[in-house]
């Protein structure tokens, strides 16, 4: 079994889509745009747009909770000046608060939830929390001192909205020259906003898990038992400072 990564999500269980890879390779367009008479025509349209008055498209909901939510995860990682325990404590209480940990739990189990005791559901889900907390803040942990900034939005049905967001340096510069894409998917369940997926680099985490759990439970005979064990190790060997790799 290949390295297992983390997700934000799983959907109740609806399988959330996965959004098509953006490449983010330079382009020769760049050059065209930096020349003196494309500059003059860009000048012109913008004019030309502040005249005829256009409204801005106003953030929607779900891009203000991942601005107003998703930083204080970074800043939490990022705060050195208290005890390790502690920042563990305080991202594992922001985690649990920002998704709906159980749901993406169900999604990941994948159709072993319904021959899995309730016990061992239970079980699962509890061991879930610890590795997802785990994975998190050891991905995140290494953009330390960087900021989440909010590109834009798609909706992709009424309370259920895709926001893409980059990472940015402490100077404002994307990462290492090139932007990495960190996306979320948001719904609003009851008029309350939880994420439910996450994107790195184009990766889906939730998505990316279950297949990851589908295929163990697979190789060890459709034991969830066995699966939690996995994660146990999994979480200890990332709380010590280790990879996330399977372990039989």
């Amino acid at each position: 079994m290949t390295a297992t990564n983390l997700p934000l999500t799983g959907n109740s269980i609806s399988r959330p889509s996965e959004p098509q890879d953006q490449n983010m390779t330079a382009s020769p367009v760049s050059r065209v745009i930096s020349s003196p008479p494309f500059t003059v025509i860009a000048a012109l349209l913008l004019t030309l747009s502040c005249l005829i008055c256009v409204p801005a498209r106003a953030d929607s909901a779900a891009e203000n909770f991942v601005r107003s939510n998703v930083q204080q995860g970074l800043t939490i990682l990022n705060n050195h000046r208290i005890p390790d325990a502690q920042r563990r404590a305080q991202f594992r209480d922001f985690l649990t608060g920002l998704t709906d940990i159980r749901r993406i739990a169900l999604f990941t189990l994948g159709p072993a939830r319904r021959t899995a005791s309730p016990q061992e559901i239970e079980q699962f889900v509890n061991a879930f929390r610890d590795y997802a907390v785990s994975v998190y803040e050891s991905r995140l942990s290494a953009y330390s001192g960087q900021t989440l900034k909010v590109t834009g939005g798609t909706e992709r049905a009424p309370g259920d909205d895709i926001v893409t967001t980059v990472l940015l340096d402490p100077n404002g510069h994307s990462s290492q020259g090139e932007p990495i894409e960190v996306d979320f998917r948001v719904e609003n369940e009851n008029g309350h906003s939880v994420v439910i997926d996450a994107s790195i680099a184009g990766v889906w985490l939730a998505l990316e898990e279950r297949d990851q759990f589908t295929a163990f439970l697979q190789e060890n005979h459709d034991s969830v038992p066995a699966l939690v064990s996995h994660l146990q190790a999994l979480t200890q060997r990332l709380r010590g400072g280790g990879p996330n790799t399977p372990t039989h």
